[in-house]
Parts: structure tokens; C-alpha cells; sequence
């Protein structure tokens, strides 16, 4: 038995590790499956990740390889996760939902009451609606043209308006998540233009989505115009696969990549094969999120075909040659800070050494009004060698500065553990906008680099010398153009027009809104007014 202490409901709680298999060759040792994921204990010292889809589509075992690809995106979304099937002898869709990890969700038993050859998957970190079951993806409806699920990655900039309209038309809405939206236009009745309900909907909606659909015929996936966010094309033993990422194929035996998805394209998989339909005006220019390459995915994936690990490796390099510095050591901040600062090491000519050790049974953590409780995650989750640092000039190296609170308290324990000189090296810009477009960034008043000069930021890190890489820097590293990038958490210039004013929760104050109307009119009607 192995133990895994967390905080839940104020008790200590001893869970068993587990083995799933599912096929042979395929195996997941993994803690306590059935349980939900423990209520968050939250320091949010980065942006938060968005959300991650998967889909395979001719494949009798359709559930598991959705299970395994959702696994290696977990990456992506820590809240919930789903998985929708359809294709068995029953054409009614079969799904399951939960609340944290991808392993505490499903396990055999779950897997066994899925069958299908069909399949749709998503894990979520919230970016509008709240983190509830009722939000988690994917969602599926039942209409006049079937039952329809669908998983969404991104970030939709008119969902409220669109909202706004369906309601008033009678509407009901079941979540307070701006990919149902998508659903609902897509039931309407058809324009007559000849374009497919799915056509007609995308239309209608602006900002990012990438996304797969699961229909009782059909697998379709489809990306925006602008390309915000990635989405892959692969293939196993005849069947074929989407996904947010390419390292999710990567663990699937036999599983191959190929092509990724383009954006404004629309792919249609049925048993005629994969067909490429592309209804949309073609832009000038697209919007790519240049964070994925910097941060939010894995260093195996490989984006708009250039390999994740070799960018953030530029990215250092990149940054040693923008900021030199004379120093002993070079030390990444685990695990994003890796690649850069490897690419740092090999410019500088410094030598590279892991100084920090990651607790990798922590998670992801989140935001906490306690100091003591952010202070608290910042050790729990990295210690120090002090052998490693004592009497010597280090760089560290990570991949964004987002409060500082967190950079802070690891200058602050470095020197602690008897380091001559601490030098901070950041592989991407100062952020000071908030993504529109399905990235969690907190409120920009709290963005560190909206409240401080750079001189006032070493400062309060209580660094020797700060250096963050520049945008053209950055792009450089990617060995594409910059007009082939959104950097709107950057520079500011959204791609897609957007309101400043609204952020994740806009439909829960709707939702609060017509609650307490009720109330507030005293004419208006009770289902009961107390008289017998």
C-alpha cells in the first residue's frame, strides 16, 4: 500500500495504488481511481492551463484509447473530465463524467459500461463557468438532429451575447459553460443556405475554439480561423484519432501522427474515411497561442510542426544572448523551466545542474487569499539541494513570473541555502494582459508586471539581476513568423475583438441575476404565498 497524504475534509487520507489493465501491453499504475480529486488547496503563481480534447473514431476499444489519450493531456485541465461513446449496438450515447484526474475518474469497471466504436473525450480547467460537474466536458444534447456531445478547447468572446439571444427564445441552458452554446445553435432550424447546422453555428461565434463532435454517424473536429488553440490528426490500427497534442498518440501502441489539423478547417470522419472541409473566409494572417510553446505544452509535443522542446531550448538561448551574465551555475525551475534553461547553459557556457527537486505527487496549485498557505506551496512542491547552491552565483531559469510571489520565496530560499548570487532569467516576456481566449491569467491588477518597473520587480524578488526574453526573441525561437502568433497576453492586440469587462464566472452572475429578481419584485408571481 502506498501512502498519500492530503488535506480532505480536515482528515488524513491513506488511498491504494491501483493497476489498470486494458489491453495487453497497456498498463497505468496509478493512486486511488475512484476517488475524487481533494478540494483545492489553491496558490495560482501561473497562468492556469485551458483544456484538452481527444476523439477516435472505428476502433472497438474506442473508451480506452480515449482514457489513455486523455491521460497524456492531463496536462491540460486537473478539474473534470468526460468521455461520451456511440457506435455499439445501442445507438443511445453512453458517457461518464468526474470531478480531478483523468486516473480518479475512470477505471475498469467505468471503461467496461462504455462500449462503442466511437468516442469523444475532454479534461477541463475552467475559463468560463465555474468548476462544477454540471460544467464538465463533454456535453451532450438530444435534439431534432440527433443526440450531439461535444468537447471544446478555448475560449468563445461572444458566448453572452449569443446566450442572451437563444434565451430570449426560449432557450434552457444546463450548464453555465460557453461551449453549450455551440450545441444550442447548432439544434436551430436550418437558414436554408444550404451550409450545414454546424457551419451555420461556427459562424456565429467568435474567438477560440478547437474542437471535436461526436454525432450518431459521425467524428468532427474542427479549429477557428485563427488557429488559437492546436488540435493533431493521427491514426491507429485502421481508426482514427484527434487530439489537443501529438504526445498523446505517443503512448497509444501503434499510433501514428498525421497532420495537424488547419486552422478554419473542419474534418469529417465517418465510414466513408476523413473528409477536409474549409467554409471559412481564409485570414490573412492566424493566432497561433505562442504560451503553448512557451509553458502550457508537453516539451514532447510537437505544434504547428516544430517540436515543443527544441523551441523552449531557443528560448534560452535566446535569453543568454539578450541577458548575459557571469555565474557558476545554471538551474531550471521543474519541469517548465527545463528546456530553456538548457539552451541557456549551452549559449552561456555555464554549467547546468538541478538545484530544486519537484514533489511530483503535488498538484497543480491554484490561487489562496493565506500568504502562509501560497508560501507553503512553494516549498511543499520544490526543495533545494544546498549542496548544490551553497557559495556560488546561480541563474535561475523559468518559464514566466506571474505574481512574483512565488519567484520570490525561491530567491528568498536559495539564499537560504547559502547562494553567493541569484540571477532570474524568464524565457518569454513580461505578461500584462489576460487571455481572452482560454488561458485563466488572474486579474491584470494583480500581474506583477502592471504593478512594478523592472527595477521594482528585482527588487521585490530580491534578486542580483532580472532578465525577461523579448517578444522578437521569443518568435525567433519558433522559427516562424510573427504574424503566424497571438501575443495578446504580451503586447496586448487581441486578434478578436473582446470586452475587457467579462471574465469565467459571467454566467454564474447571470444565473444570479435572474434568481434574485424574484425576490426583489414583490409583484411578482409565487408559486406559494403562504395562504391555505
Amino acid at each position: 500500500m502506498e501512502r498519500s497524504l492530503y488535506e480532505k475534509r480536515g482528515k488524513i487520507v491513506i488511498k491504494k495504488t491501483e493497476t489498470l489493465f486494458l489491453r495487453p501491453g497497456w498498463c497505468i499504475s496509478r493512486l486511488g481511481m475512484n476517488h475524487s480529486f481533494p478540494a483545492r488547496a489553491s496558490f495560482q503563481h501561473r497562468p492556469k492551463d485551458e483544456c484538452g480534447v481527444f476523439a477516435v473514431y472505428g476502433h472497438p476499444q474506442a473508451a480506452e484509447i480515449t482514457f489513455f489519450g486523455l491521460y497524456a493531456l492531463q496536462h491540460r485541465g486537473q478539474e473534470s473530465a468526460g468521455i461520451v461513446v456511440s457506435g455499439d449496438k445501442d445507438r443511445k450515447f453512453k458517457s461518464h463524467h468526474g470531478m480531478g484526474l483523468v486516473s480518479q475518474i475512470f477505471n475498469e469497471h467505468q471503461l467496461s459500461k462504455l462500449p462503442g466504436t466511437r468516442s469523444i473525450g475532454h479534461v477541463r480547467y475552467s475559463t468560463t463557468g465555474s468548476s462544477t460537474l454540471e460544467n464538465a466536458q463533454p456535453i451532450v444534447a438530444d435534439c431534432s438532429r440527433g443526440q450531439i456531445a461535444v468537447g471544446h478547447n478555448g475560449n468563445l468572446v461572444n458566448a453572452h451575447v449569443l446566450r442572451d439571444e437563444l434565451e430570449a427564445d426560449g432557450a434552457i441552458f444546463k450548464t453555465t459553460v460557453d461551449s453549450e452554446v455551440i450545441l444550442h445553435l447548432m439544434a436551430q432550424p436550418s437558414n436554408h443556405t444550404g451550409d450545414s447546422s454546424l457551419v451555420q453555428a461556427l459562424c456565429k461565434v467568435k474567438g477560440a475554439f478547437s474542437l471535436v463532435l461526436l454525432s450518431e454517424r459521425e467524428i468532427i473536429g474542427v479549429r477557428d480561423s485563427l488557429g488559437f488553440r492546436p488540435l493533431c490528426i493521427g491514426q491507429v490500427d485502421g481508426a482514427w484519432l484527434l487530439s489537443s497534442e501529438t504526445c498523446a498518440f505517443d503512448i497509444i501502441p501503434g499510433a501514428k501522427f498525421v497532420r495537424d489539423v488547419e486552422p478554419g478547417e473542419i474534418v469529417v470522419i465517418d465510414e466513408n474515411g476523413l473528409r477536409s472541409i474549409k467554409p471559412f473566409v481564409e485570414k490573412e494572417r492566424t493566432g497561433f497561442c505562442i504560451f503553448e510553446y512557451v509553458y502550457f505544452a508537453r516539451p514532447d509535443s510537437t505544434l504547428e510542426g516544430v517540436n515543443v522542446s527544441a523551441v523552449r531550448t531557443n528560448m534560452g538561448r535566446e535569453l543568454a544572448r539578450l541577458h548575459p551574465v557571469e555565474a557558476d551555475l545554471v538551474i531550471p525551475v521543474p519541469d517548465s523551466g527545463n528546456y530553456a534553461a538548457l539552451g541557456f547553459s549551452e549559449e552561456s557556457g555555464i554549467p547546468y545542474d538541478h538545484a530544486f527537486v519537484r514533489n511530483h505527487y503535488v498538484g497543480r496549485t491554484f490561487l489562496n487569499p493565506s500568504q502562509l498557505a501560497r508560501e507553503f506551496g512553494v516549498r511543499v512542491k520544490l526543495n533545494i539541494i544546498k549542496e548544490r547552491v551553497a557559495g556560488k552565483r546561480v541563474v535561475v531559469v523559468d518559464d514566466s513570473i506571474v505574481r512574483g510571489t512565488t519567484a520570490r520565496a525561491r530567491v528568498m530560499n536559495l539564499r537560504k541555502a547559502g547562494a553567493k548570487e541569484v540571477h532570474i532569467r524568464i524565457s518569454c516576456p513580461p505578461h500584462r494582459f489576460p487571455c481572452h481566449y482560454g488561458i485563466d491569467f488572474p486579474d491584470p491588477k494583480d500581474l506583477i508586471a502592471n504593478l512594478y518597473s523592472h527595477e521594482e520587480i528585482t527588487k521585490y524578488l530580491q534578486a542580483d539581476s532580472l532578465g525577461y526574453l523579448d517578444a522578437a526573441g521569443m518568435v525567433r525561437a519558433t522559427g516562424r513568423g510573427e504574424n503566424k502568433f497571438c501575443m495578446a497576453c504580451f503586447n496586448g492586440k487581441y486578434p478578436v475583438a473582446v470586452n475587457p469587462e467579462l471574465d469565467k464566472l459571467v454566467f454564474e452572475r447571470r444565473r444570479e441575476r435572474a434568481e434574485s429578481l424574484v425576490f426583489a419584485e414583490e409583484t411578482a408571481p409565487r408559486l406559494f404565498n403562504g395562504k391555505i
